[in-house]
């Protein structure tokens, strides 16, 4: 049986050799990220650092592309993520993570699946990929990056409030589509940070 360390090299190996270098050097730095948060919350590392090594696999494939995947192989898509396709790379690297990479883990693979748009009822490692990908190093466009980095090793709830308040506020300005499943994150966490 392969051992953990192991198995993070191999997989490595397989996406530098699959996805562009600033994609790869993205994975890593939310792997490192999801490691750090982890070990902050008191979650395992090991499944944090894979989750955030895998959570953009399938960003290889353009919009289209993965929408034919998805077909494909049976995963399913809301006419939502078909209107907002930029979300749906998330689906389908769940399956790869199971198909392609072997990951059984259903908590690692919830994380890969919701990581674009969040959902309500996060458990840890959900809410822990989504912070990482939002406040890794390598980000640096949105405004208040400073302040979600410091919030995230505070309180994971409130952070994944202010992060999707931030994210609807966004995309509401860019007049782009919004998943439902987005909103319902954020009027969750809305609900248990703010005692609504």
């Amino acid at each position: 049986m392969i051992n953990v360390d192991e198995q993070i090299v191999t997989y490595r190996k397989q996406l530098k050799s699959k996805l562009d270098p600033m994609r790869y050097e993205h994975s890593l730095s939310v792997s490192y990220t999801c490691i750090a948060l982890a070990m902050r919350y008191g979650y395992d590392f090991h499944r944090a650092e894979l989750a955030g090594l895998l959570h953009d696999c399938a960003k290889r494939y353009g919009d289209n592309e993965l929408i034919v995947k998805c077909q494909k192989h049976n995963v399913e898509l809301t006419e939502e993520e078909r209107n907002a396709p930029a979300v749906i790379h998330a689906k389908y690297g769940a399956w790869m993570a199971e198909h392609k990479f072997g990951v059984h883990d259903k908590e690692i693979l919830s994380a890969i699946r919701c990581h674009t748009t969040g959902k309500a009822y996060m458990g840890t490692l959900d809410k822990i990929l989504y912070i990482a990908d939002y406040i890794e190093p390598r980000r640096n466009k949105a405004s208040n990056l400073a302040e979600m980095r410091f919030l995230a090793f505070q309180d994971l709830n409130q952070t994944m409030y202010e992060l999707l308040a931030s994210t609807l506020d966004y995309l509401k300005k860019k007049n782009t589509d919004i998943d439902p499943v987005t909103r319902q994150a954020y009027e969750y966490f809305k609900n248990i940070t703010k005692g609504e």
